[in-house]
C-alpha cells in the first residue's frame, strides 16, 4: 500500500497534489530523505532527520516544525500501509509563490510524506554482483554552500543512471573534472586495495551516506583498517574488491566497471565481512 501526507494531511496517491507553484517543482528547490523499514519499522530514524535538518539549513529553507512531528507523520504513514517492509520519502520544499528564482518570493515551506512498499534487489545483484559504468560530470550543488546536502536536483543522476541503464549497467560513479571519485547516482562509493577500505571523504562534496558511516562502523568491528581520501578513477579499475552502498541497497558489490571485471570478477570477502557486519545492526531494529 502507498500513502501521502502533505503539511500533516493524510491524502490517497491518486489524489496527491501540490500547487504547479511551488518551488520543488519549478526549481528543484527542495531537500529530502529516504528511509527504509527492516521488520516494519524505520532504521536509522534519528540520523536521517538530522541530516535532512542540515540539508535544509544549507539551502536556507527553514523548518517549519521539529523533528518530532516529522518522524510521528512518517510513523503514521507507516502504520496506515501495513506493508512487510517500505520505503518513505521525506521532501521540504521552499514552498509556493510568483514566479521568480529569489528565495523570499516563497511562501511557506511544504512538507511531503510519501510511503511506498519496499522490493529489495534481486538476490542475485548480491551473490554476482552489478556492473557500472564512469560518468564525468559536475553536479548542481559543487562548488556552493549546498554542497553534501540531500538536494532534489537530481539531473546529474539521472541523465548519468540513463546511460547506465542503456549501457546494460545499473548504477554509474561520477567523477569530477579533476579525476576524483565522488559518489554513485544514488549511493557512495568504496573500494578494497590491499586489505584497506578507502572512500572519498565528505569534504570532497559528497552526501554524507547513513549507510556509509555504519559500514565505516562495520570495518571498525571487524577489524578493517579504513582511509578517508581522494580517490583517482584509476583506482577503481586497479581495486581489489569495489562496491556501494546505500539505504535500498545496503551494500552491493562491483564486479564491472565500463565493462572491465574488478579483480576476479566476484563479490570480494571483505565485502561481504562489511555487509554481514552492517546486517548486525539492522538486525534488532524490528
Amino acid at each position: 500500500m502507498r500513502i501521502v501526507i502533505i503539511n500533516g494531511e493524510v491524502t490517497p496517491p491518486e489524489t496527491a497534489a501540490i500547487s504547479v507553484y511551488d518551488r520543488g517543482f519549478l526549481y528543484g528547490d527542495s531537500v529530502f530523505e529516504t528511509i527504509r523499514t527492516y521488520g516494519a519499522r524505520p532504521f536509522a530514524l534519528g540520523e536521517h532527520l538530522a541530516r535532512l535538518e542540515r540539508s535544509a539549513e544549507r539551502v536556507f529553507i527553514p523548518l517549519t516544525v521539529s523533528r518530532a512531528t516529522l518522524a510521528a507523520e512518517l510513523e503514521q504513514g507507516l502504520a496506515l500501509c501495513q506493508n512487510d517492509e517500505s520505503f518513505v520519502r521525506v521532501m521540504l520544499t521552499r514552498g509556493t509563490g510568483p514566479l521568480g528564482l529569489d528565495p523570499d518570493l516563497a511562501e511557506k515551506p511544504n512538507r511531503v510524506v510519501l510511503v511506498e512498499p519496499f522490493v529489495p534487489p534481486p538476490a542475485e545483484a548480491y551473490e554476482q554482483g552489478i556492473e557500472a559504468i564512469v560518468v564525468h560530470a559536475a553536479r548542481a550543488a559543487d562548488a556552493t554552500p549546498a554542497a553534501g546536502a540531500k538536494v532534489a536536483n537530481y539531473l546529474t543522476s539521472l541523465l548519468a543512471i540513463r546511460e547506465a541503464r542503456r549501457r546494460g549497467a545499473v548504477e554509474a560513479i561520477i567523477v569530477d573534472a579533476r579525476g576524483s571519485v565522488l559518489e554513485g547516482t544514488t549511493s557512495n562509493v568504496f573500494l578494497v586495495k590491499d586489505g584497506e577500505l578507502v572512500t572519498p571523504p565528505e569534504t570532497a562534496g559528497i552526501l554524507a551516506g547513513i549507510t556509509r558511516a555504519y559500514v565505516l562502523r562495520a570495518a571498525a568491528d571487524v577489524g578493517v583498517k579504513t582511509a578517508l581520501r581522494d580517490v583517482r578513477e584509476s583506482e577503481l579499475f586497479a581495486a581489489d574488491e569495489l562496491f556501494i552502498s546505500s539505504t535500498l541497497r545496503e551494500v552491493l558489490p562491483v564486479v564491472r566497471l565500463e565493462g572491465r571485471a574488478i579483480a576476479t570478477g566476484r563479490p570480494g570477502v571483505i565485502t561481504g565481512r562489511l555487509h554481514g557486519a552492517f546486517r548486525k545492526y539492522v538486525a534488532g531494529v524490528g
